[in-house]
């Protein structure tokens, strides 16, 4: 049995966002309080996440997460990176380093921007000192992690290469303005589709709601999540324009698959 929670569903300032007052970010309803996108996948062989965003540490800890066994990421932005050193506790727990399943180009980018986990010196420092990593390369092909096998998505987010990844019968997809025609092959007969929905007026790198359900509509999964939301969109109201296969996710929620 497979469950997915979401740790996150915000955008990349999170909501609420620093200086707003509007309705959405003032609201006391615990939906609308989005962490920045990602996903934890509970498997019978260890825990998959899919990015570490800037409150990793925060959303393990709300989740009741012990340990983390492998990460997936989608690309190389940083709401969806710059949360990897909340990962340095985790080595201790596992016995040595935590695997990262990403392209050349989010790795590149991982050791730039923490340059000090990948220095000679952090070889000789104990675990829990610096984050203890190893890179493994992925490519459009299909891999395997913890026995399941992950199909990648190349999705396009304005010019940057975004990758949803395909677990079972679900696909995530998070961060994309347009869906290549081979990726949709890729998704056809998926039951639950996990898509990005930033507002709803049209953006140049995501897409709007009304973007969203025409993908949903083509697909036709058994039931299909918005996730990566800006503080335009307010869940309660929100949620009964929706058709009823469709749903706002929210921080927190859970379901198996």
């Amino acid at each position: 049995m497979r469950t997915l929670t979401f740790l996150g569903t915000g955008t990349s300032v999170g909501v609420p966002m620093v200086g707003c007052d509007c309705a959405v970010c003032a609201s006391t309803d615990p939906r609308n309080h989005r962490y920045r996108c990602a996903v934890l996948i509970r498997t019978d062989f260890g825990n998959i996440l899919i990015d570490t965003p800037p409150e990793l540490r925060l959303q393990l800890l709300r989740a009741k997460v012990q340990i983390v066994h492998a990460v997936l990421y989608t690309h190389a932005h940083a709401d969806h990176m710059y949360g990897m050193d909340d990962l340095r506790p985790i080595p201790r727990l596992l016995g040595g380093p935590v695997p990262l399943y990403c392209t050349n180009e989010v790795e590149r980018q991982l050791r730039r921007s923490f340059a000090y986990a990948f220095s000679p010196e952090a070889e000789i420092q104990p675990m829990g000192y610096l984050p203890k990593l190893t890179f493994r390369n992925i490519t459009e092909a299909p891999f395997t992690v913890l026995e399941e096998c992950i199909t990648p998505i190349p999705l396009e987010h304005a010019h940057f290469n975004v990758f949803g990844f395909r677990i079972g019968n679900l696909a995530y997809c998070t961060d994309v303005n347009k869906i290549p025609k081979e990726s949709m092959k890729r998704l056809e007969g998926v039951e639950i589709l996990i898509l990005d929905a930033l507002r709803f007026r049209p953006h140049p790198a995501h897409f709007c709601v009304d973007e969203a359900l025409e993908v949903i509509d083509r697909l036709q999964p058994a039931k299909a999540y918005l996730t990566h939301i800006s503080h335009d969109i307010e869940h309660e109201a929100t949620s009964k324009t929706l058709p009823p296969n469709v749903e706002i996710a929210y921080d927190g929620l859970c379901f198996p698959f």
